[in-house]
């Protein structure tokens, strides 16, 4: 299977239109269509479905769309990992971050080997536990923030200097907003938006027994996300401080859980993984500072 061909692929995919892909390429439209024959006669499989002025994706053709997506990845960074070996002055480093405040102190010391070394180059995913570490399982990743204990036998890690505080994320106007601080029996009978990994684990540990008595009204990805809903008052937004507006300004206030609930940030990395000059450069600075 050809990389060439499945970049042919992902740009047909993307424009949904022959011709319009093969400008995007710079090549012909019956070079692609061999291409994508090519394609699909390897597979066996009809990946499209043609239409009178358009190209849907079957449901073969999704599958092989998710897959090619990280192929490509992977070999543009393999690609930019063998350019960077003879190059000690710059290069790639491709994180995938957790949301947390403290991702302040990462930026800070790229910006610190940025000014050193001008041609360095970042790029930069955000998800969760579970979608920075796939994404560092199939190798895209160099380095990844997790807001849980590492998994020890898979990847070596160092943590981050402090630690986030769980607290709630309210309208002004919401009667438990007069509190200082949020305990469990303030949350029953509420709705509830958090992300469902901090569901599963955090707020269980938080809430010991009566966690069977919280009601999660919707799980959310992104803390921001779940704000505009919170917003609205359609519920409580249980999440780390820092990461949405509660200024005197705004209609939302954070008030801390009690007892104090935290969580530890960790940068990650896979065992026994190859880095470039620059990425080594980078982790060794990191150590230093943290």
């Amino acid at each position: 299977m050809e990389i060439k061909n499945l970049r042919y692929f992902l740009a047909v995919a993307r424009e949904e239109n022959m011709t319009h892909a093969a400008e995007t390429l710079h090549v012909t439209q019956p070079t692609l269509s061999k291409a994508l024959k090519s394609l699909e006669d390897e597979l066996g499989k009809k990946l499209f479905t043609r239409h009178s002025f358009s190209i849907k994706l079957t449901d073969e053709g999704m599958l092989l769309r998710d897959r090619a997506e990280d192929l490509i990845a992977m070999a543009d960074k393999i690609e930019q990992e063998f350019i960077s070996l003879d190059d000690i002055t710059g290069g790639d480093i491709y994180f995938g971050l957790g949301e947390s405040y403290q991702i302040a102190l990462l930026a800070r010391e790229i910006k610190k080997l940025k000014d050193r070394y001008p041609s360095f180059t970042y790029h930069i995913t955000s998800g969760d536990t579970e979608q920075v570490t796939e994404k560092l399982d199939k190798g895209i990743l160099d380095f990844g923030v997790i807001c849980e204990m590492p998994n020890k036998g898979k990847y070596e890690y160092l943590p981050f200097p402090s630690s986030d505080r769980w607290g709630a994320v309210m309208l002004k106007s919401h009667p438990l907003a007069k509190k200082k601080s949020i305990r469990v029996t303030d949350l029953i009978g509420q709705p509830l938006f958090c992300s469902e990994q901090s569901w599963n684990i955090e707020i269980p540990e938080w809430a010991g027994e009566r966690f069977s008595e919280l009601h999660l009204e919707g799980s959310f990805r992104l803390s921001y996300n779940a704000s505009m809903f919170a917003k609205e008052g359609l519920g409580i937004l249980l999440t780390f401080e820092h990461l949405i507006n509660c200024s005197e300004e705004s209609d939302l206030v954070f008030r801390p859980l009690s007892p104090k609930q935290e969580t530890k940030l960790y940068l990650i990395w896979n065992r026994y993984q190859s880095f470039t000059p620059i990425a080594e450069k980078f982790l060794a600075q990191l150590k230093e500072s943290f």
